[in-house]
């Protein structure tokens, strides 16, 4: 490595600054040229095997010192074999499912040329209106933590070498707060919520040796991440140790002259190189300006040898010395059966039953007729979900032709696409649509959002059904037919004006490839279903935000102070009224609560018990309960721990997820689940970055969802 570095000139030691983007297909002559002088590090955006064999071949035989490329792509959730989009495999709280669909994303990449990718997105998204929610793993610091480190073990194995790839923890940091819920907008967090909430998971990253992050377009508290030097030198590389490289998100380097933290393309470059850029993605501040702001500076090339030593020893790490070509012969035709049937898992466990009046839900599958209703029934490119470059609609397995394959011989399935898209504002042929639900012994509605509805720069501000969903489903409720709706979406909906209206909800998100298969098993009862929200699901856009975690005020609203517009008298006197934290117009609590979910089996929570009612802060609490399933059926039951720190020199969240297991418990079975909780589940961050773990009462609590049915409390003493 030294030596090599001793090699270079500053010219091409910038070089390995600086990213470029591909054609996609063919070599550019500009990108051969720049390849052949040593002006790029890291190519994106290609993944034709023989183009970037040739892009390699032509760093490693054409340039002087024949150091290979990073070959960078957007692998989110799925390469070929498309996943549940990230939200959805959230939703499984399953760090095994999350960690094997990385793993197939990598094979499959780097069977392609890929080896390094821009995941995960651990922004913590607490804004259904923001398009990348569908992207991220949800609104909740301690599930991100979790599941994001299990993707970046999954994509980069226990090593990176061979079918591994680099992952990269973006967007570094705070980006999923963005004002409105529009993208790129700037956020305002102040450093407790920075601290104990968005930087959560990235330290959980950067502990699980992730080897790249990736800087934040927003704004932050007035200095855009990209030329944050307290982010990036203090905190990522003082405080974390982290000893991986960083690289600027798209041209937003070249847009902090935008923001108007400098006045030029020049000034940007330095910002970024000051704050401890590593790469620069796609812009060309480095490479036009770098050598002078050195020389205008007195720098020597001591940070920039750091820079460029982290960024070779990811090349080393990924075996590229060794490897920098492709001997195999690509890309899959036909996918592997295996790959196909871990994303019908992740999908299975992705999807949300969010109601079942009735136990309308499993469904016969010797029914007379079924009629299939929606334009996302039909749509395997639109299951696919935001985020999936190289996934095929050819690949995909529709929803109808699962529920065709499905049911008897005997069983008619009708289908109507009802809409000519999601967004559509009339219904096609209701008539016929009214007649053919009316008779039919259930209807199955496939609705939702499209997939270009949600991801980067797809933000909404109204959250309900596109189109005319809700009139349609209004019109079919006329009928005497059981209706099951079915919602494909990359975000959570406001879902009020159509629970009364439909017998069953279930929330499958984009499911990805075997998206299909995954709905009908859950559909006729193949499968139970087990997953659980990551994320609140408003009633109004008008109460975002809303979250789980959300702190009491010094009023806070109950069902006791609570008062609705529609029952206030007129002429009520101003203090009349409830006085609490809470709308007039709409109930305080959320339609469905973070870790809320249904199943076909039933469960209760008993014994909640705790080793001792007092321990030491560097002891160890002990906490069991039992688990029972009251059904006929055995059942998955995701058991969540919640913790509030009852009294503590800065005011805590009355709940924080700490803990969580997921558990298979028989018929009229009782499981006992076990948790340990130590100081590292007790504590919290003040804004230099010091982690306290004070004494006092600490009430604990475990349930199916945010709502825990059981609480207990103890005390955490500090010893002399």
């Amino acid at each position: 490595m030294q030596q090599l570095l001793s090699q270079m000139t500053q010219e091409e030691k910038i070089g390995q600054l600086c990213q470029v983007s591909g054609a996609e297909g063919y070599v550019p002559d500009h990108i051969r040229h720049a390849i052949q002088s040593g002006q790029v590090g890291s190519v994106i955006n290609e993944v034709h095997k023989e183009t970037i064999n040739e892009l390699q071949r032509i760093a490693i035989e054409e340039s002087r010192l024949g150091i290979p490329l990073l070959v960078g792509r957007d692998v989110i959730h799925g390469f070929k074999t498309i996943f549940p989009i990230p939200l959805g495999q959230a939703a499984s709280w399953n760090p095994e499912i999350i960690e094997q669909g990385a793993k197939v994303a990598a094979k499959e990449a780097s069977m392609a040329g890929v080896n390094w990718t821009f995941a995960p997105m651990i922004d913590i998204s607490r804004d259904p209106r923001w398009g990348r929610i569908a992207e991220s793993l949800g609104e909740d610091p301690y599930l991100c933590a979790e599941l994001g480190s299990a993707m970046v073990k999954g994509f980069q194995g226990d090593y990176l070498y061979g079918e591994s790839i680099a992952a990269c923890a973006k967007h570094f940091v705070g980006y999923g707060a963005a004002e409105s819920g529009k993208d790129y907008c700037a956020t305002n967090i102040p450093p407790n919520e920075l601290r104990n909430v968005h930087m959560v998971p990235f330290k959980a990253a950067s502990e699980n040796k992730v080897a790249t992050f990736m800087s934040s377009f927003s704004d932050i508290d007035g200095v855009p991440a990209s030329g944050n030097k307290w982010l990036f030198d203090q905190v990522l590389r003082k405080d974390w140790q982290f000893e991986g490289f960083v690289v600027s998100d798209w041209e937003s380097i070249s847009q902090l002259t935008i923001h108007g933290l400098t006045e030029n393309l020049k000034g940007a470059a330095w910002k970024a190189f000051d704050a401890g850029i590593d790469m620069e993605m796609v812009s060309t501040g480095y490479r036009d300006h770098l050598s002078e702001l050195l020389q205008e500076h007195d720098e020597d090339d001591t940070r920039l040898n750091q820079m460029v030593e982290r960024i070779l020893t990811t090349k080393f790490q990924l075996g590229l010395f060794d490897q920098p070509t492709l001997e195999c012969p690509g890309i899959f035709e036909q996918l592997p059966e295996a790959h196909l049937q871990a994303a019908k898992q992740a999908a299975v466990e992705s999807c949300v039953l969010l109601q079942n009046r009735d136990d309308v839900l499993p469904l016969n599958k010797n029914l007379s007729k079924i009629a299939v209703i929606g334009p996302l029934a039909d749509d395997g490119y639109e299951q696919l979900g935001t985020w999936i470059f190289d996934g095929e609609e050819r690949h995909s397995q529709s929803i109808l032709s699962a529920v065709q394959s499905s049911v008897s011989e005997q069983t008619q399935v009708e289908f109507h696409r009802a809409m000519n898209t999601s967004r559509s504002h009339e219904v096609q042929n209701m008539d016929a649509l009214t007649e053919s639900v009316s008779n039919a012994d259930v209807a199955i509605l496939v609705l939702g959002e499209e997939a270009i509805l949600s991801g980067e720069a797809h933000c909404r501000a109204e959250l309900g059904l596109p189109g005319c969903q809700e009139q349609l489903i209004e019109q079919l409720r006329q009928t005497d037919t059981q209706l099951v709706l079915v919602i494909l979406a990359g975000r959570p909906l406001t879902l009020e004006p159509v629970l009364n209206n439909v017998d069953a909800v279930l929330y499958a998100w984009h499911p990805g490839s075997m998206g299909g298969p995954a709905v009908a098993d859950l559909l006729f009862g193949d499968a139970n279903p087990s997953g659980k929200l990551p994320v609140t699901f408003p009633r109004k856009v008008g109460q975002i935000p809303i979250y789980y975690s959300q702190k009491l005020s010094g009023k806070p609203v109950n069902e006791h102070n609570f008062v609705h517009i529609d029952d206030i008298p007129v002429r009520a006197a101003q203090t009349s009224l409830g006085m609490a934290s809470n709308h007039l117009d709409v109930h305080f609590t959320p339609q469905f609560q973070f870790g809320f979910g249904l199943s076909y089996s039933q469960f209760s929570y008993q014994n909640l018990q705790l080793s001792t009612k007092q321990i030491d802060v560097d002891g160890t609490l002990v906490v069991s309960v039992d688990v029972h399933n009251t059904s006929n059926r055995t059942g998955v039951e995701v058991v969540q721990l919640y913790i509030h720190d009852r009294v503590a020199s800065l005011t805590r969240p009355p709940k924080e997820l700490k803990g969580f297991q997921r558990v298979s418990i028989g018929p009229g079975q009782t499981q006992t689940v076990t948790f340990n909780i130590d100081k590292r589940h007790l504590g919290f961050y003040i804004a230099d970055g010091t982690y306290l773990c004070e004494p006092g009462i600490f009430s604990i609590g475990i349930g199916s969802s945010s709502n825990p049915e059981l609480w207990n409390e103890f005390e955490l003493i500090k010893t002399p």
